[in-house]
């Protein structure tokens, strides 16, 4: 059994087939996707995926979507977070890639959203493109329930605060380009018990898809890269990954 700890199932990409793409996915293993929400105005959606395919929501405000935001929505954030049992605060953190981003503007968000994560005793999904250090100087001053740091790409000292704070890292898509040794390497290093598999579906699609939507069936081939790396059976990083999950992630106990 596969899990895909990040999958944006709800996006508008999957609109005219999501019922397949969530069939392709069941069919080559991939029992449980967990869906964050990215917005207010997407907590509504990433229920629906619930109660129609039984995956797991998030709620969070995305970094790059700072614009958007209002305060506000951190009250119909903690709404959400109180009565609908996500398995994480999520999609949040910092983006310090697209210059037009306030970051002054990205940081309250993120460090409003990381007291609720711990006000609820909630893991956190990590976004934290060019932001490593940033991300993990409010983790220190706001103690969460650990989580998982999405698309890691970070240094081995990087990876080593995260895991000792409690996170789980998150590998998909990126490290099946030959040319991406960096992430390949740590992919292969790194301490099995502390990786997870996802896809971030539609985005961040593997080698083979040629930049074209990636989807949550892809899952399996990218582990087989992963055990590949790691000189493993697939069989057993399946084992490996799907626990790991479950252990930084406890609302996916719940099945």
């Amino acid at each position: 059994m596969w899990i895909d700890t990040h999958c944006h199932l709800d996006a508008p990409d999957f609109a005219a087939d999501r019922d397949e793409v969530v069939a392709a996915a069941r069919r080559v293993g991939v029992a449980q996707i967990v869906v964050p929400a990215v917005s207010e105005a997407t907590f509504a959606d990433a229920m629906t995926m619930r109660e129609r395919y039984g995956c797991f929501p998030a709620f969070g405000l995305h970094p790059i979507y700072t614009a958007v935001h209002q305060d506000a929505h951190l009250l119909t954030l903690q709404h959400y977070l109180q009565q609908h049992q996500p398995v994480a605060v999520g999609e949040i953190g910092l983006d310090f890639y697209l210059p037009s981003l306030d970051s002054n503007r990205q940081v309250e968000i993120f460090e409003a959203q990381l007291k609720l994560a711990r006000d609820f005793d909630l893991p956190v999904l990590l976004h934290l493109r060019r932001a490593q250090d940033p991300v993990l100087k409010y983790l220190r001053k706001w103690r969460v329930k650990g989580g998982i740091a999405h698309a890691f790409n970070g240094s081995v000292q990087q990876a080593d605060v995260f895991i000792s704070l409690g996170f789980k890292l998150g590998f998909g898509g990126a490290m099946t380009y030959a040319g991406s040794q960096r992430i390949r390497k740590l992919a292969r290093d790194l301490p099995l018990e502390a990786l997870v598999m996802e896809t971030d579906a539609p985005d961040i699609p593997p080698a083979w898809l040629d930049r074209q939507r990636n989807q949550p069936a892809e899952l399996v081939k990218m582990a087989e890269v992963l055990a590949e790396l790691r000189g493993i059976s697939l069989a057993e990083l399946a084992v490996a990954t799907s626990a790991n999950a479950r252990a930084v992630l406890p609302g996916l106990l719940s099945v």
